[in-house]
């Protein structure tokens, strides 16, 4: 369920790269430790949005501990 919002929201905003990368963070607070529901969101964001945001993906994956 909160994964499904996750995308309605970043498919919302992925017009503008820095509206992503909010939302994308905020979203990351808001799933917390559900490693479940991160790991698929990552992979989502990564075959959706992978070539033009991926930079802003890993980094914020990354600051959250979800990636080494």
């Amino acid at each position: 369920m909160m994964l499904d919002f996750s995308k309605m929201i970043l498919t919302k905003v992925s017009f503008d790269p820095k509206l992503f990368h909010k939302e994308l963070r905020k979203l990351l607070l808001w799933l917390g430790d559900d490693r479940d529901e991160v790991e698929s969101l990552y992979e989502w964001c990564n075959e959706n949005y992978g070539d033009i945001y991926g930079e802003i993906i890993s980094e914020e994956f990354k600051n959250f501990g979800y990636l080494d």
